[in-house]
């Protein structure tokens, strides 16, 4: 396995279009999953007016149940100030005023992404448990992240269906089940295919399965997708822990 670690040393370091125009062609979607026939962009104003009327909880709603093929990110004043919060989705300019409910967040999904009210409903709800999970998960109580994490997935929500997956590998792997972690690592980059934290889930199972190669691979390919993780200081810990363990599985 020598040499299994080069991409680490040659790992790659790390405008806002102001559109008015107000389209009624919306992309469909092509899944019960929530992907979209072509990708979109949702962005948020978080400019001082749009922030005071709420548009950071507006980003962290829409960020939590958008489908992986519809990014949402922040942005600056998109000129309809007193509207807002507002949002545009690029690249057909759809402006989007009044964004400032959870139910209006579902409602504009909906409209954008194609698919019946009720599931996007059904992704505010698995939102809100995943919600609760990652704070199980952070107090260190895997088994109830696990149990709030399976009853968001049977909900079956339209978005945000692969970071519960994430999730939810992350907790069984703190649980010791690694074939699960493994499997829903997996089914997160089924969803998702470009979602770099599921990579790093599935390296961390390998990791733990002794399956090191493979889990140079799944680390390999979140850095590729976004570059920015590599200075993270628990990456580079896994990175530290994966060449441990290369090194003394190389011993004699």
């Amino acid at each position: 396995m020598k040499g299994a670690l080069s991409f680490v040393r040659s790992c790659p370091a790390s405008p806002l279009l102001l559109l008015n125009s107000v389209s009624s062609s919306h992309s469909k979607a092509a899944s019960r999953f929530g992907r979209v026939k072509a990708e979109i962009e949702i962005r948020v104003c978080v400019n001082r007016t749009c922030r005071r009327q709420g548009s950071m909880e507006t980003l962290q709603i829409l960020s939590g149940i958008a489908p992986p093929d519809a990014p949402v990110r922040s942005c600056g004043c998109l000129g309809r100030c007193g509207s807002g919060p507002n949002l545009v989705v690029l690249p057909n300019g759809v402006f989007v005023g009044h964004c400032g409910t959870a139910a209006r967040a579902a409602d504009t999904m909906a409209d954008l992404c194609g698919g019946d009210l009720d599931s996007w409903r059904n992704s505010l709800e698995a939102l809100a448990l995943r919600k609760r999970a990652e704070d199980e998960l952070a107090k260190g109580n895997f088994s109830d992240a696990e149990v709030l994490l399976s009853q968001a997935i049977h909900l079956k929500p339209f978005g945000g269906f692969h970071v519960i997956y994430k999730d939810r590998s992350a907790a069984r792997l703190a649980m010791g089940k690694m074939d699960e972690a493994l499997e829903d690592a997996t089914e997160a980059l089924t969803l998702a295919p470009k979602y770099p934290e599921a990579y790093i889930c599935q390296g961390d199972a390998f990791v733990v399965m002794d399956q090191f190669d493979a889990a140079e691979k799944s680390y390999s390919m979140a850095i590729e997708l976004d570059p920015s993780i590599f200075r993270s200081r628990s990456f580079k810990a896994r990175i530290a822990n994966l060449q441990e363990k290369l090194i003394a599985a190389d011993l004699p």
